[in-house]
């Protein structure tokens, strides 16, 4: 491994000794070792701190980093980006699990093609038990050459599972990171795509843990940004309505500092008007109901039996 590892993986944990020794095993055990592994603890209070600890001791690749307060998720995931010395840049989560070859391939795809600005896998959603219980479809065409075509993809089309790519680091830093207002993770993902394709590794190598407790389970709106950002929870300060503004704006400011032409993204105002004017309505009566918006991922059984043991590092560097 070089002295400055190519790339780092971010993970940023709150409580999550559940299954955070497991996330470990699978991104220490990965095929690709020229990385770092960044952790910053949002101020736990189970046992994740003990077990980052350990595994600290035994892996030198690990820079693990504690909060004196919990500042909120979205201040703990853009921590660990500032923190990034690597030239590529993966977000992991503390219950996920990742195939070997996931980072090897993600990276060999962005070494292939200088143009692609992330490189992930296909999808698939797994239980507590890291039993797989449905794919997740792709229908957004992230991999259009036209920066227009991919914004208005993931407008219209659906969405796609891509926060946890392989991305280049300086694009990453380019942008506003993560924000705390309503789908700000669309918003960030799809600045990334202003700046350039996505490439889809052909394999399900990435494990999406679905579980009781996940903060992406929150239907409340005001809830979750207060998961984001605990200075969201100002009712105030933070209305419904301005979280949904500043969703929009989002949208506005990624265009604005997008490399693109002023044609493009005179292009790209006008798809944003158009996918704005078919949600004004539903989006006004959620707001005035305080109700939650659903996402738009889409699902489908297993194309086939895809075991999590056959690709997955589970065990073999298990820290006693």
């Amino acid at each position: 491994m070089s002295q400055v590892p190519r790339l780092t993986v971010g993970l940023a944990v709150y409580n999550g000794e559940n299954f955070l020794a497991e996330s470990l095993e699978a991104l220490l055990g990965q095929s690709y070792e020229d990385f770092e592994l960044v952790i910053s603890d949002n101020a736990s209070t189970d046992g994740s701190a003990d077990i980052c600890h350990r595994y600290a001791k035994r892996d030198s690749r690990i820079r693990y980093f504690r909060q004196p307060r919990n500042i909120g998720s979205a201040p703990n995931h853009n921590f660990v980006i500032h923190q990034a010395r690597g030239e590529l840049f993966k977000t992991a989560a503390h219950d996920d699990l990742y195939g070997r070859e996931l980072l090897e391939l993600c990276v060999a795809a962005l070494d292939d093609d200088p143009g692609i600005v992330l490189a992930h896998s296909w999808s698939a959603v797994i239980d507590e038990n890291a039993e797989v219980t449905k794919v997740v479809d792709y229908p957004v065409n992230t991999a259009a050459p036209e920066a227009t075509e991919r914004f208005r993809s993931m407008l219209f089309d659906g969405w796609g599972d891509d926060e946890g790519g392989v991305v280049r680091t300086d694009v990453l830093r380019r942008g506003a990171l993560h924000g705390s207002y309503h789908f700000a993770d669309r918003t960030f993902t799809i600045e990334l795509a202003l700046h350039g394709p996505f490439f889809m590794v052909p394999d399900y190598l990435y494990f999406r843990r679905y579980h009781s407790g996940q903060a992406g389970k929150i239907s409340n709106i005001r809830r979750r940004c207060a998961n984001l950002d605990p200075r969201r929870a100002n009712r105030l300060a933070n209305p419904v309505a301005r979280l949904y503004a500043e969703y929009i704006w989002g949208y506005v400011s990624a265009i604005r500092r997008a490399p693109l032409s002023a044609a493009e993204k005179g292009h790209c105002y006008r798809v944003l008007a158009r996918w704005i004017a078919g949600r004004a309505a539903p989006v006004t009566s959620r707001t005035l109901t305080r109700s939650g918006l659903s996402g738009e991922e889409t699902f489908a059984p297993p194309p086939r039996e895809i075991s999590v043991d056959a690709v997955v590092a589970r065990g073999e560097r298990r820290v006693q």
